[in-house]
């Protein structure tokens, strides 16, 4: 009868490859269903978390406790054509690409240019806008272009391409961390120019009771576009469908309208995949400059 204990041992060990076998599909199960509920990986589904800026209009501002500006009502497009709900929240530009890498913030909204140095931290989606460069001084400087910058006092805002040009070009720049203190500086005589992205100086020149003026512009070497965590590819994959999907049926032209009335577009400059065409849109007759980052 030495056969019974054999017998018992099989019989647990059957039970004990079903029941795992059944927690392996339970488990496959439930990954499945997560994926489904969150396909983009977001840190809430169906809620995307987008890192941006308080006092970077036309492009990125708040206005009545209210986020918005041209690079945020797309971004909220887009999302609507991925069935999602954006959460904006404010933060400084020169922490933003960690914040997104870290994934304190789904993506990153605020004409980042991209960027090879940029493109070590986060991923880019395709671009969606283009920006220049503005040059503001005190009101009566001398200084009427960029090549007269050697040897002044150069204010830009922290970690921004405009950063990234008064390095290159050895101006050995002044850091402010937000576009509030280039501005600042400025009218406190404590800079002598401020390489800025070009609508947000002729914002501040315009609002400055004549103190600061804007004497030169020059085209951003690269386009604008959304930030995502390094390997987010379903996310950065989804942004580009939905930025497609926007410029095919006229919405960015709209907001290209309503922000930059009259500003003309570069012919090389083409939004998102290339693969849509974008319908033209009336614009007022002003000129204006989008602001890169």
């Amino acid at each position: 009868m030495r056969f019974l204990p054999a017998l018992t041992r099989v019989a647990a060990l059957g039970a004990a490859t079903i029941l795992a076998a059944t927690a392996l599909t339970a488990c496959g199960d439930e990954a499945s269903t997560d994926d489904a509920a969150n396909p983009y990986g977001l840190a809430q589904p169906g809620v995307l978390r987008a890192g941006t800026l308080t006092d970077a209009p036309p492009n990125v501002y708040l206005k009545d406790g209210r986020f918005t500006g041209f690079d945020n009502d797309l971004l909220s497009a887009v999302a609507g054509k991925l069935g999602l709900t954006v959460e904006f929240v404010g933060t400084d530009f020169s922490a933003l690409l960690s914040q997104v890498n870290n994934h304190k913030f789904d993506v990153g909204s605020s004409s980042i240019t991209i960027t090879e140095a940029r493109k070590k931290t986060v991923d880019f989606g395709n671009g969606y806008d283009f920006g220049y460069f503005g040059l503001d001084v005190p009101a009566g400087s001398p200084i009427t272009s960029f090549d007269q910058l050697t040897g002044k006092r150069v204010v830009v805002v922290q970690g921004t391409v405009q950063d990234d040009y008064a390095t290159g070009k050895q101006l050995d720049p002044v850091r402010v961390p937000d576009y509030n203190g280039a501005i600042n500086q400025l009218k406190a005589g404590t800079a002598d120019a401020w390489i800025a992205p070009a609508e947000i100086g002729e914002k501040s020149a315009a609002d400055s009771n004549g103190k600061i003026t804007v004497v030169a512009k020059q085209l951003s070497p690269a386009p604008t576009a959304y930030a995502v965590a390094k390997g987010g590819d379903k996310l950065r994959e989804a942004l580009n469908k939905g930025l497609d999907e926007v410029i095919a049926d006229g919405t960015w032209s709209r907001l290209q309208a309503q922000y930059y009335p009259g500003r003309p577009i570069p012919a090389d400059f083409t939004p998102g995949s290339g693969a849509v065409a974008a319908p033209s849109a009336s614009v007022a007759p002003s000129a204006s400059a989008s602001t890169a980052s």
